[in-house]
């Protein structure tokens, strides 16, 4: 009771985020029933015929299914991978940098494309790797073929999870040299004074010092391993890259708004839902049990 008193005003602020969530995030969780029925949008709930399981085994059973989940597992955990990877080495080199201002520009440079929308990033994007875009200008002026980037499976999916790690890069960057500046600046003076170099003191200092928010982002990364970038590749991709950049989010999509087969499109819905619920647990456990890290 003493410790609730203590933070009853912390509580009592966190009320507008709680309704908040429950009607956005807990509310719509009643549209789940669809994913059991034949769902006629003129019937509603209530009306609309019950189906049993028959919406997933129509959905396991489509033949672009299993290349849909590939396409989502590789971009996911590799944008997964290089979101943590890319950001860390950013940080440990511009912890280094001694002229503070010019660590300002270099963090506020990388930080900026994170706060442009992927509508005008999807467009710059689209324009510079087009068969008459600059990038191709570069290679033609090279004498060499130009090259259909947004047309090919393979150029295409690397273009996907290069860019969204450039977008999103900074956000990451930001949050590790936050935490490499939390640590406590006797410990580099102590391995300076035993004759540790540079590369000593990371290894040893900066990389333990930093590594639950590392764990916090991976679990935070995992929990989303089935999220491969739903705004992004809709505005990017089209029917010659399905093979190659179709996730599940995309699928879910035109299956829902073009096919109108919403019964099918939410029992697809609830997998992803469930196995990202697996994920997130089954990581957040083991970095508890092997780690002993906790959230709260």
């Amino acid at each position: 009771m003493k410790s609730l008193k203590k933070e009853f005003p912390l509580h009592i602020m966190l009320i507008p985020g709680v309704i908040v969530t429950l009607i956005y995030a807990y509310g719509p969780m009643a549209g789940l029933v669809m994913a059991f029925q034949q769902f006629e949008p003129l019937s509603g709930f209530f009306k609309s015929d019950f189906v049993g399981l028959d919406n997933f085994r129509y959905v396991f059973n489509l033949p672009d299914f299993k290349q849909v989940l590939w396409n989502t597992l590789v971009i996911a955990i590799i944008k997964m991978v290089l979101s943590l990877l890319v950001p860390l080495i950013l940080a440990l080199l511009l912890n280094e940098i001694t002229k503070k201002w010019f660590a300002g520009f270099i963090q506020s440079a990388i930080f900026l494309p994170f706060f442009l929308s992927w509508t005008v990033l999807g467009g710059v994007i689209i324009e510079l790797f087009s068969l008459n875009g600059p990038i191709n200008g570069l290679i033609s002026s090279m004498g060499l073929e130009p090259i259909m980037f947004m047309l090919d499976n393979g150029w295409f999916r690397g273009i996907i999870i290069g860019s969204d790690v450039w977008k999103g890069m900074g956000y990451n960057m930001i949050i590790m040299l936050a935490a490499i500046t939390g640590i406590n600046a006797t410990l580099y003076e102590a391995a300076e004074v035993d004759g540790a170099g540079k590369w000593k003191q990371m290894l040893n200092i900066t990389l333990p010092g930093i590594a639950p928010i590392i764990i916090l982002l991976s679990v935070l990364g995992l929990g989303g391993i089935l999220n491969a970038g739903f705004e992004q590749i809709l505005i990017m991709y089209n029917p010659t890259v399905y093979a190659g950049a179709d996730i599940i989010d995309t699928f879910v999509y035109r299956l829902g708004m073009f096919s109108q087969q919403f019964g099918p499109a939410a029992a697809v819905g609830l997998f992803k839902s469930i196995i990202s619920l697996f994920m997130v647990s089954t990581t957040y456990y083991a970095a508890y049990k092997f780690n002993n890290y906790r959230i709260f």
